[in-house]
């Protein structure tokens, strides 16, 4: 049952994410101006980011309940750590660029965040093959 949790979890971070990449985004820039469009996704990303940190937190739980420490906790534990690090270092860091147009840094900073997302849904992936 516990195991079968932890699959529909990680699921549902690989179906948040992939909706998120291929659906929230790419509207909100179509939908709002480049004002609005910044605010609103501001705001929606420590959300985003959160969200799967704390479901990435209960599969780690169940693991660690299962006494299940296999190359699957490992990958799940990795994805919350570049949740954490997306959240708390990396989006602080896009954000003081983007406002202090640093636009080098911006973009560097913001290829580095694609970059970890797409890592994260690859691993995500791999897990669930697994």
């Amino acid at each position: 049952m516990m195991q079968q949790i932890s699959l529909y979890l990680t699921s549902l971070i690989l179906g948040i994410m992939l909706f998120f990449s291929f659906v929230v985004a790419p509207v909100t820039f179509t939908a709002l101006n480049e004002e609005n469009a910044r605010k609103f996704i501001r705001k929606i990303f420590p959300y985003y980011y959160t969200v799967n940190l704390a479901i990435s937190i209960l599969v780690l739980i169940c693991f660690i309940i299962l006494k299940i420490f296999s190359l699957d906790f490992y990958l799940i534990l990795s994805i919350a750590v570049l949740f954490a690090v997306s959240n708390f270092v990396l989006m602080p860091l896009i954000n003081k660029f983007r406002d202090e147009k640093q636009d080098k840094k911006f973009k560097q900073s913001h290829f580095v965040s694609v970059v970890i997302n797409f890592v994260q849904i690859i691993l995500l992936v791999i897990v669930l093959i697994l």
